[in-house]
Protein backbone atom coordinates (compact mmCIF):
# COMPACT_ATOMS: atom_id res chain seq x y z
CA UNK A 1 0.00 0.00 0.00
CA UNK A 2 2.73 2.55 0.72
CA UNK A 3 4.35 1.97 -2.51
CA UNK A 4 1.12 2.41 -4.24
CA UNK A 5 0.67 5.54 -2.43
CA UNK A 6 3.94 7.42 -2.70
CA UNK A 7 3.44 6.74 -6.66
CA UNK A 8 6.67 4.23 -6.92
CA UNK A 9 4.22 1.06 -8.08
CA UNK A 10 3.47 0.60 -11.96
CA UNK A 11 -0.69 1.02 -11.89
CA UNK A 12 -1.21 3.81 -14.25
CA UNK A 13 -1.87 2.85 -17.90
CA UNK A 14 0.85 3.64 -20.42
CA UNK A 15 -0.10 7.11 -22.14
CA UNK A 16 0.69 8.13 -25.75
CA UNK A 17 3.59 9.48 -25.71
CA UNK A 18 5.42 6.18 -23.72
CA UNK A 19 4.01 3.84 -26.25
CA UNK A 20 5.57 5.94 -28.90
CA UNK A 21 8.61 6.52 -27.48
CA UNK A 22 9.03 3.10 -27.04
CA UNK A 23 8.19 1.63 -30.68
CA UNK A 24 10.56 3.92 -31.49
CA UNK A 25 13.31 2.13 -29.49
CA UNK A 26 12.00 -1.32 -30.65
CA UNK A 27 9.88 -1.77 -27.80
CA UNK A 28 6.46 -3.37 -29.51
CA UNK A 29 4.31 -6.51 -29.01
CA UNK A 30 5.70 -9.38 -30.51
CA UNK A 31 4.28 -13.00 -30.88
CA UNK A 32 7.50 -15.36 -32.01
CA UNK A 33 4.34 -18.33 -32.60
CA UNK A 34 2.53 -16.07 -34.59
CA UNK A 35 5.35 -15.71 -37.15
CA UNK A 36 5.94 -19.61 -37.12
CA UNK A 37 2.63 -20.20 -37.53
CA UNK A 38 2.27 -18.28 -40.67
CA UNK A 39 5.91 -18.85 -42.09
CA UNK A 40 5.34 -22.56 -41.65
CA UNK A 41 1.38 -22.61 -43.24
CA UNK A 42 2.83 -20.39 -46.01
CA UNK A 43 5.46 -22.97 -46.67
CA UNK A 44 3.13 -26.10 -46.94
CA UNK A 45 1.07 -24.49 -49.30
CA UNK A 46 3.89 -23.53 -51.58
CA UNK A 47 4.91 -26.76 -51.62
CA UNK A 48 1.34 -28.26 -52.14
CA UNK A 49 1.17 -25.84 -55.02
CA UNK A 50 4.66 -25.15 -57.02
CA UNK A 51 5.93 -29.00 -55.07
CA UNK A 52 5.16 -31.09 -58.24
CA UNK A 53 6.77 -28.76 -60.63
CA UNK A 54 10.27 -28.74 -58.59
CA UNK A 55 10.21 -32.15 -57.72
CA UNK A 56 9.97 -32.90 -61.38
CA UNK A 57 12.77 -30.37 -62.03
CA UNK A 58 14.59 -31.50 -59.13
CA UNK A 59 14.78 -34.69 -60.56
CA UNK A 60 15.72 -33.68 -64.39
CA UNK A 61 18.20 -32.10 -62.62
CA UNK A 62 20.00 -35.10 -60.93
CA UNK A 63 19.36 -37.32 -64.15
CA UNK A 64 21.07 -34.85 -66.01
CA UNK A 65 23.79 -34.11 -63.18
CA UNK A 66 24.41 -38.26 -62.31
CA UNK A 67 24.06 -39.17 -65.65
CA UNK A 68 26.63 -37.03 -67.83
CA UNK A 69 27.21 -37.40 -71.75
CA UNK A 70 31.21 -38.92 -72.52
CA UNK A 71 32.01 -35.83 -73.72
CA UNK A 72 31.78 -33.69 -70.62
CA UNK A 73 34.78 -36.03 -69.37
CA UNK A 74 37.00 -34.71 -72.27
CA UNK A 75 36.31 -31.84 -71.85
CA UNK A 76 36.95 -29.14 -68.56
CA UNK A 77 35.13 -26.20 -69.55
CA UNK A 78 32.01 -27.99 -71.17
CA UNK A 79 32.07 -30.16 -67.04
CA UNK A 80 32.20 -26.58 -65.81
CA UNK A 81 29.71 -25.63 -67.74
CA UNK A 82 27.15 -28.49 -66.50
CA UNK A 83 28.29 -27.42 -63.17
CA UNK A 84 26.82 -23.89 -63.60
CA UNK A 85 24.16 -25.05 -65.60
CA UNK A 86 22.87 -27.19 -62.55
CA UNK A 87 23.35 -24.30 -60.22
CA UNK A 88 21.97 -21.78 -61.83
CA UNK A 89 18.57 -24.15 -62.64
CA UNK A 90 18.52 -24.94 -58.79
CA UNK A 91 18.69 -21.32 -57.90
CA UNK A 92 15.72 -20.27 -60.07
CA UNK A 93 13.63 -23.68 -58.48
CA UNK A 94 14.44 -22.41 -55.52
CA UNK A 95 13.20 -18.47 -56.60
CA UNK A 96 9.37 -18.55 -56.23
CA UNK A 97 9.23 -20.67 -53.06
CA UNK A 98 12.07 -18.20 -51.10
CA UNK A 99 10.17 -15.24 -52.16
CA UNK A 100 7.32 -16.69 -50.47
CA UNK A 101 8.71 -16.96 -47.55
CA UNK A 102 10.67 -13.76 -47.57
CA UNK A 103 7.28 -12.20 -48.18
CA UNK A 104 5.87 -14.31 -45.48
CA UNK A 105 8.71 -13.06 -42.59
CA UNK A 106 8.00 -9.19 -43.36
CA UNK A 107 4.07 -9.87 -43.91
CA UNK A 108 3.78 -11.54 -40.44
CA UNK A 109 4.81 -8.59 -37.87
CA UNK A 110 1.74 -6.58 -39.71
CA UNK A 111 -0.84 -8.55 -37.73
CA UNK A 112 0.75 -7.85 -34.54
CA UNK A 113 2.52 -4.57 -34.12
CA UNK A 114 3.36 -3.56 -37.19
CA UNK A 115 7.05 -2.94 -38.70
CA UNK A 116 9.53 -1.36 -36.43
CA UNK A 117 13.24 -0.94 -37.04
CA UNK A 118 15.18 0.80 -34.40
CA UNK A 119 19.26 0.73 -33.67
CA UNK A 120 18.11 0.91 -30.28
CA UNK A 121 17.15 -2.64 -29.91
CA UNK A 122 20.24 -3.99 -31.61
CA UNK A 123 22.38 -1.39 -29.53
CA UNK A 124 25.12 -3.33 -26.71
CA UNK A 125 23.51 -3.52 -23.67
CA UNK A 126 25.52 -3.98 -20.18
CA UNK A 127 22.59 -5.34 -18.87
CA UNK A 128 22.80 -8.34 -21.20
CA UNK A 129 25.71 -9.48 -19.96
CA UNK A 130 24.53 -9.39 -15.85
CA UNK A 131 24.08 -12.12 -14.31
CA UNK A 132 21.57 -10.94 -11.97
CA UNK A 133 19.59 -9.92 -14.30
CA UNK A 134 19.76 -13.01 -16.50
CA UNK A 135 19.21 -15.42 -13.20
CA UNK A 136 16.26 -12.53 -13.02
CA UNK A 137 15.11 -13.53 -16.55
CA UNK A 138 15.21 -17.45 -15.61
CA UNK A 139 12.97 -17.75 -13.44
CA UNK A 140 10.21 -14.81 -14.44
CA UNK A 141 6.85 -15.69 -15.39
CA UNK A 142 7.79 -14.63 -19.25
CA UNK A 143 10.44 -17.82 -18.91
CA UNK A 144 7.84 -20.44 -17.22
CA UNK A 145 4.99 -19.40 -20.17
CA UNK A 146 7.74 -19.87 -22.79
CA UNK A 147 8.47 -23.31 -21.48
CA UNK A 148 4.57 -24.14 -21.12
CA UNK A 149 4.90 -23.51 -24.95
CA UNK A 150 7.28 -26.03 -25.86
CA UNK A 151 5.77 -28.44 -23.94
CA UNK A 152 2.71 -27.81 -25.85
CA UNK A 153 4.15 -27.49 -29.19
CA UNK A 154 6.22 -30.86 -28.64
CA UNK A 155 2.70 -32.66 -27.44
CA UNK A 156 0.50 -31.24 -29.60
CA UNK A 157 2.97 -31.84 -33.28
CA UNK A 158 4.07 -35.24 -31.50
CA UNK A 159 0.44 -36.37 -31.24
CA UNK A 160 -0.86 -35.18 -34.54
CA UNK A 161 2.32 -36.85 -36.83
CA UNK A 162 1.89 -39.84 -34.66
CA UNK A 163 -1.93 -40.06 -35.83
CA UNK A 164 -1.53 -39.27 -39.09
CA UNK A 165 1.65 -41.83 -39.84
CA UNK A 166 -0.34 -44.01 -37.88
CA UNK A 167 -3.81 -43.79 -40.29
CA UNK A 168 -1.36 -43.34 -43.60
CA UNK A 169 0.73 -46.14 -43.11
CA UNK A 170 -0.72 -48.85 -45.95
CA UNK A 171 -0.56 -45.28 -48.10
CA UNK A 172 3.17 -45.20 -47.59
CA UNK A 173 3.64 -48.64 -47.83
CA UNK A 174 2.14 -48.80 -51.25
CA UNK A 175 4.17 -46.25 -52.78
CA UNK A 176 7.07 -49.33 -53.25
CA UNK A 177 4.50 -50.60 -55.69
CA UNK A 178 4.03 -47.27 -58.12
CA UNK A 179 6.73 -45.99 -60.63
CA UNK A 180 9.25 -44.41 -59.55
CA UNK A 181 8.47 -41.22 -61.11
CA UNK A 182 4.58 -41.15 -59.63
CA UNK A 183 6.01 -43.02 -56.49
CA UNK A 184 7.94 -39.47 -55.65
CA UNK A 185 5.07 -37.04 -56.60
CA UNK A 186 2.94 -39.11 -54.58
CA UNK A 187 5.25 -39.01 -51.51
CA UNK A 188 5.53 -35.19 -52.53
CA UNK A 189 2.21 -34.33 -52.44
CA UNK A 190 1.21 -36.70 -49.35
CA UNK A 191 4.35 -34.86 -46.88
CA UNK A 192 2.92 -31.82 -47.87
CA UNK A 193 -0.25 -32.14 -46.60
CA UNK A 194 1.17 -33.97 -43.61
CA UNK A 195 3.43 -30.35 -43.03
CA UNK A 196 0.23 -27.68 -43.38
CA UNK A 197 -1.55 -30.14 -41.07
CA UNK A 198 1.27 -30.38 -38.38
CA UNK A 199 1.40 -26.22 -39.30
CA UNK A 200 -2.29 -25.42 -38.29
CA UNK A 201 -1.54 -27.42 -35.05
CA UNK A 202 0.85 -24.55 -33.83
CA UNK A 203 -2.42 -22.31 -34.08
CA UNK A 204 -3.63 -23.27 -31.07
CA UNK A 205 -0.11 -22.23 -29.38
CA UNK A 206 -0.58 -19.24 -30.94
CA UNK A 207 -3.79 -18.36 -30.11
CA UNK A 208 -2.35 -18.33 -25.87
CA UNK A 209 1.05 -16.77 -26.99
CA UNK A 210 -0.73 -13.20 -28.96
CA UNK A 211 -2.56 -12.64 -25.88
CA UNK A 212 0.15 -13.51 -23.36
CA UNK A 213 2.85 -11.23 -25.48
CA UNK A 214 0.14 -8.23 -25.45
CA UNK A 215 -0.81 -8.34 -21.34
CA UNK A 216 3.42 -8.42 -20.97
CA UNK A 217 3.88 -5.72 -22.96
CA UNK A 218 1.21 -3.92 -21.49
CA UNK A 219 2.37 -4.60 -17.98
CA UNK A 220 6.17 -3.74 -19.24
CA UNK A 221 4.99 -0.28 -20.80
CA UNK A 222 2.53 0.56 -17.33
CA UNK A 223 3.79 3.75 -15.82
CA UNK A 224 4.17 5.02 -11.99
CA UNK A 225 1.83 7.74 -10.80
CA UNK A 226 5.16 10.18 -10.61
CA UNK A 227 5.88 8.71 -14.23
CA UNK A 228 2.61 10.21 -15.29
CA UNK A 229 3.00 13.44 -13.64
CA UNK A 230 6.39 14.00 -14.93
CA UNK A 231 5.67 13.68 -18.48
CA UNK A 232 2.26 15.90 -18.31
CA UNK A 233 4.62 18.55 -17.25
CA UNK A 234 6.67 17.69 -19.81
CA UNK A 235 4.12 17.87 -22.74
CA UNK A 236 2.01 20.93 -21.16
CA UNK A 237 5.22 22.98 -21.11
CA UNK A 238 5.88 26.04 -19.65
CA UNK A 239 3.10 28.87 -18.58
CA UNK A 240 4.87 31.51 -21.07
CA UNK A 241 5.40 28.78 -23.72
CA UNK A 242 1.71 27.79 -23.47
CA UNK A 243 0.52 31.67 -23.87
CA UNK A 244 2.47 31.89 -26.62
CA UNK A 245 1.35 28.91 -28.21
CA UNK A 246 -2.15 30.26 -27.23
CA UNK A 247 -1.37 33.64 -28.81
CA UNK A 248 -0.43 32.27 -31.62
CA UNK A 249 -3.67 29.99 -32.12
CA UNK A 250 -5.70 33.58 -31.81
CA UNK A 251 -4.05 35.09 -33.99
CA UNK A 252 -4.45 32.05 -36.71
CA UNK A 253 -8.18 32.44 -35.70
CA UNK A 254 -8.20 36.22 -36.27
CA UNK A 255 -6.89 35.66 -39.69
CA UNK A 256 -8.83 33.59 -40.85
CA UNK A 257 -11.95 34.82 -39.73
CA UNK A 258 -11.49 38.57 -40.93
CA UNK A 259 -11.04 36.56 -44.19
CA UNK A 260 -14.54 35.35 -44.29
CA UNK A 261 -15.87 38.81 -43.44
CA UNK A 262 -15.68 40.20 -46.84
CA UNK A 263 -18.47 37.03 -47.62
CA UNK A 264 -21.02 37.96 -45.79
CA UNK A 265 -24.49 39.81 -46.35
CA UNK A 266 -24.74 41.68 -43.35
CA UNK A 267 -22.90 42.82 -40.28
CA UNK A 268 -25.17 43.35 -37.49
CA UNK A 269 -23.10 46.12 -35.13
CA UNK A 270 -24.19 47.79 -31.57
CA UNK A 271 -22.82 49.93 -32.72
CA UNK A 272 -19.61 50.66 -31.34
CA UNK A 273 -18.57 47.40 -28.74
CA UNK A 274 -20.06 44.34 -30.93
CA UNK A 275 -20.04 43.49 -34.61
CA UNK A 276 -21.39 40.00 -35.89
CA UNK A 277 -21.19 39.11 -39.61
CA UNK A 278 -23.81 37.31 -41.09
CA UNK A 279 -23.61 34.85 -44.23
CA UNK A 280 -26.87 33.16 -45.39
CA UNK A 281 -26.94 31.01 -48.40
CA UNK A 282 -30.62 29.36 -49.35
CA UNK A 283 -29.17 26.55 -51.27
CA UNK A 284 -26.70 25.20 -48.74
CA UNK A 285 -28.18 26.44 -45.16
CA UNK A 286 -31.03 25.99 -43.36
CA UNK A 287 -30.20 29.25 -41.15
CA UNK A 288 -28.01 32.28 -41.72
CA UNK A 289 -24.72 31.49 -40.13
CA UNK A 290 -21.81 33.34 -38.21
CA UNK A 291 -18.82 33.97 -40.04
CA UNK A 292 -17.27 36.30 -37.62
CA UNK A 293 -18.30 38.49 -34.58
CA UNK A 294 -16.03 40.50 -31.92
CA UNK A 295 -16.19 43.00 -29.37
CA UNK A 296 -14.36 46.62 -29.17
CA UNK A 297 -11.31 46.58 -31.08
CA UNK A 298 -12.19 43.51 -32.93
CA UNK A 299 -15.35 44.81 -33.67
CA UNK A 300 -13.55 47.45 -34.55
CA UNK A 301 -11.60 45.67 -37.51
CA UNK A 302 -14.56 43.48 -38.54
CA UNK A 303 -16.35 46.90 -39.49
CA UNK A 304 -13.50 47.72 -41.19
CA UNK A 305 -12.97 44.77 -43.36
CA UNK A 306 -16.91 45.06 -44.07
CA UNK A 307 -16.78 48.73 -45.50
CA UNK A 308 -13.98 48.12 -47.31
CA UNK A 309 -15.39 45.39 -49.06
CA UNK A 310 -18.99 47.35 -49.24
CA UNK A 311 -20.87 44.63 -46.90
CA UNK A 312 -24.03 46.29 -45.59
CA UNK A 313 -23.46 46.99 -41.83
CA UNK A 314 -26.44 47.12 -39.80
CA UNK A 315 -27.17 49.26 -36.55
CA UNK A 316 -29.04 47.17 -34.41
CA UNK A 317 -27.87 46.83 -31.02
CA UNK A 318 -30.14 44.58 -28.65
CA UNK A 319 -29.60 41.92 -32.02
CA UNK A 320 -26.31 42.35 -32.21
CA UNK A 321 -25.17 41.37 -28.78
CA UNK A 322 -28.04 38.61 -29.09
CA UNK A 323 -26.22 37.35 -31.38
CA UNK A 324 -22.66 37.77 -30.06
CA UNK A 325 -23.41 35.99 -27.00
CA UNK A 326 -25.85 33.07 -28.20
CA UNK A 327 -24.04 31.79 -31.52
CA UNK A 328 -20.59 30.30 -31.82
CA UNK A 329 -18.47 31.21 -35.00
CA UNK A 330 -19.43 28.45 -37.95
CA UNK A 331 -22.52 28.22 -36.29
CA UNK A 332 -26.24 28.66 -37.38
CA UNK A 333 -27.99 31.73 -35.34
CA UNK A 334 -30.18 30.55 -32.70
CA UNK A 335 -33.62 29.81 -33.61
CA UNK A 336 -35.32 32.52 -31.20
CA UNK A 337 -33.83 35.00 -33.34
CA UNK A 338 -34.75 33.98 -37.02
CA UNK A 339 -37.67 36.46 -36.91
CA UNK A 340 -35.44 39.10 -36.35
CA UNK A 341 -32.43 38.13 -38.73
CA UNK A 342 -35.17 37.55 -41.62
CA UNK A 343 -36.34 41.48 -41.26
CA UNK A 344 -32.55 42.37 -41.28
CA UNK A 345 -32.18 40.39 -44.24
CA UNK A 346 -35.38 41.37 -46.06
CA UNK A 347 -33.57 45.45 -45.65
CA UNK A 348 -30.24 44.41 -47.23
CA UNK A 349 -31.83 42.36 -50.08
CA UNK A 350 -34.05 45.98 -50.03
CA UNK A 351 -31.19 47.77 -50.03
CA UNK A 352 -28.82 45.91 -52.84
CA UNK A 353 -31.84 46.07 -55.09
CA UNK A 354 -32.11 49.60 -55.00
CA UNK A 355 -28.28 49.86 -54.93
CA UNK A 356 -27.72 52.01 -52.14
CA UNK A 357 -25.03 51.92 -49.57
CA UNK A 358 -25.61 49.87 -46.30
CA UNK A 359 -23.34 51.85 -44.10
CA UNK A 360 -24.78 53.65 -41.36
CA UNK A 361 -28.15 51.94 -41.43
CA UNK A 362 -30.98 51.30 -38.27
CA UNK A 363 -33.17 48.95 -37.19
CA UNK A 364 -35.27 49.74 -34.20
CA UNK A 365 -38.17 47.75 -32.58
CA UNK A 366 -37.04 44.03 -34.12
CA UNK A 367 -39.10 41.24 -32.45
CA UNK A 368 -36.15 39.75 -30.39
CA UNK A 369 -37.18 37.35 -27.37
CA UNK A 370 -36.88 38.35 -23.90
CA UNK A 371 -34.66 35.35 -23.63
CA UNK A 372 -32.27 36.98 -25.68
CA UNK A 373 -32.39 40.43 -24.42
CA UNK A 374 -28.72 40.85 -23.00
CA UNK A 375 -26.71 43.34 -21.62
CA UNK A 376 -23.30 44.05 -22.43
CA UNK A 377 -22.26 41.86 -20.01
CA UNK A 378 -24.30 38.81 -21.45
CA UNK A 379 -26.54 38.96 -18.53
CA UNK A 380 -30.73 39.74 -18.93
CA UNK A 381 -31.64 43.20 -19.05
CA UNK A 382 -33.32 44.25 -16.56
CA UNK A 383 -36.99 45.66 -17.31
CA UNK A 384 -38.87 48.05 -15.56
CA UNK A 385 -42.11 46.72 -13.21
Amino acid sequence: MADNQDGTEKTEEPTEKRLSESREKGQIPRSRELNTFVMLVMAAVSFLTLGGEMILQIMAGLSKGLQPGRHYFYDVNAMMGLFVDLFMNGIWLLVPFLSVMLLSAIGSPVMMGGWSFSTDAIGFKISKINPAAGLARMVSVKTLVELLKSITKFVLVMSVATGMLWSQLGLFMGLGEEPIQQAILHAGETIAWFFLVLSFTLIAVAMIDVPFQLWDHNRQMKMTLQEVKDEMKDTQGRPEVKQQIRRRQQEVAMNRMMQDVPDADVVVTNPTHFAVALKYDQQNMTAPRVVAKGADLIATQIRTVAQKHEVVMISAPPLARALYFSAEIGEEIPQGLYVAIAQVLAHVYQLDESMEGGAGQTLEDLPIPDAYRLDSEGKPEQTAP
